[in-house]
């Protein structure tokens, strides 16, 4: 039986985060709001209506070329991409073509097994979106908040080739774009959106299979469950003597496929041409560098940074879930050294649920708090357990570690001389003898008994190591 190979391509829309759309002043945020309430005379495309280029866009931009390491063109110019959509009124998409932005570069996304894959970035180009279609039965409506909406679209090369790595690389674009400050990334409003192009060939084949492009995914599950599921459908094709053809294909996250909805165009059939209303773009080096310098630190920066704490790819992903996690831990590292962030970022691991909606969370995250914090674990102030406790009123209290601990009568008692006095008295207690001769027959786990005794005498506050040293020293 031949084998297969699947090749894929990705492109992302990235919603960049402007306060206003990408050639009007209209509000750019349009979540919550009513049909068509966020629309400008520009985004209708009402004769003699000019559009005027959003600097923050172009400054967003050349943000994004930062993290994606691909170079910024000096000179960019904006094309007209005509197509009829009722949720595109000008007739035609403002696009860059021929002359984008964002220049060729790469991306390396880390792969759970440990290792990676490098995704070249083929070019990103600045446009307007278009705007949201609503089918119900046998009638549409138009909402045109979406329309004029500032993207950019992320071209990747094809050299994705599984599933898996597909789903590595769209999330290690998210974190790229929300860390560098391009976009608000909640893809559930659709902040970025994917069109997966997945082909396949017999393996070790010189060219590659015609692609199948399904629109618009907006979650890494999705992007990883129709790559899956399109490899399988073409493979069956192709085992059958059938044709793959070319097409667009839409996905459904309830069933698990993707059904066809269009061919797919050509270039030509989009009938490209400069735009004459907007002059061309002209960046100098010296700006570029000026934008790029107020990036700050990105994921791959902080792997590097964290690489010798001796944390699994697990506590590092939870981390990178959120950017504040990721400043907080780092800050935590440089006040305070590797142990005690390590211990801190294993408290963020297990205490936090993470999941593709984390970022939008708002904890109240002060560095100085957890060194505190993980210093009166070093000092036995406080059992590992009721240290989670007090890290996890941390996340939203204005309240010192301290003084958490306090409140909550959480502090270990270390003083040897108080809990030899309750060692004393549990080793003298009936119910203690058959533990105490367990132990001195060499039944070592009795022990656990006597310290159990101990912490329930002592309201918990013992300290449990120093309980057992004292046992053992008695017996």
């Amino acid at each position: 039986m031949t084998k297969y190979e699947i090749t894929i391509g990705i492109e992302c829309h990235v919603q960049l985060a402007t306060a206003t759309k990408l050639f009007s002043p209209a509000d750019n945020d349009a979540r919550d709001k009513e049909p068509n309430a966020v629309v400008h005379p520009v985004d209708y495309g009402l004769p003699g209506m000019l559009p005027v280029l959003n600097k923050q866009a172009v400054t967003l931009a050349i943000k994004a070329g930062k993290a994606l390491n691909a170079k910024i063109a000096n000179e960019s110019r904006f094309d007209r991409k005509h197509y009829f959509y009722p949720d595109l009124p000008t007739g035609y998409q403002i696009t860059q073509m021929y002359q984008p932005t964002i220049l060729a570069g790469y991306v390396d996304a880390p792969m759970e097994d440990g290792g990676s894959v490098r995704v070249r970035i083929h070019h990103a180009h600045i446009e307007m979106d278009a705007g949201k279609l609503s089918h119900y039965g046998n009638y549409s409506l138009v909402d045109l908040n979406r329309a004029g909406t500032p993207l950019i679209e992320i071209v990747s090369e094809p050299d994705i080739h599984s599933s898996a790595e597909a789903r590595a690389y769209a999330e290690e674009l998210h974190k790229l774009m929300v860390y560098a400050g391009v976009t608000n990334g909640d893809l559930y409003h659709g902040n970025m959106r994917f069109d997966v192009n997945i082909s396949v060939a017999p393996e070790g084949s010189s060219e590659l299979g015609k692609r199948a492009e399904v629109k618009n995914l907006n979650s890494f599950r999705s992007v990883e469950r129709a790559a899956e599921y399109e490899f399988k459908r073409q493979v069956a094709l192709l085992e059958k003597g059938e044709r793959v053809v070319q097409e667009t294909r839409g996905w459904d996250d309830d069933s698990g496929k993707t059904s066809s909805q269009r061919s797919k165009e050509d270039a030509q059939d989009y009938r490209y041409m400069p735009d004459p209303d907007i002059p061309p773009v002209r960046l100098t080096d010296e700006y570029i560098a000026e934008v790029q310098s107020s990036v700050p630190n990105l994921p791959p920066y902080y792997r590097e940074k964290w690489s010798n704490l001796g944390i699994d790819g697990s506590v590092v992903s939870a981390l990178l879930a959120n950017q504040a996690f990721a400043e907080v831990v780092s800050e935590v590292q440089g006040a305070a050294g590797d142990s005690v962030a390590k211990r801190v970022a294993n408290w963020f691991a297990s205490s936090i649920q993470t999941d593709e909606h984390t970022s939008t969370v708002v904890y109240k995250l002060v560095p100085d708090s957890f060194v505190e914090l993980a210093k009166m674990v070093e000092a036995n102030e406080l059992s590992s357990t009721t240290a989670k406790e007090v890290f996890n009123e941390l996340l939203s209290s204005n309240k010192t570690a301290r003084e958490i601990a306090e409140s909550k009568n959480l502090l270990q008692v270390s003083d040897e001389g108080a809990i030899a006095a309750i060692v004393d008295e549990v080793l003298a207690d009936p119910a203690s003898q058959k533990a105490v001769e367990d132990i001195k027959s060499g039944n070592d786990k009795a022990i656990g008994f006597l310290v159990g005794q101990i912490m329930k005498k002592s309201q918990g506050k013992a300290n449990p190591a120093l309980a057992q040293k004292l046992i053992r020293e008695r017996l």
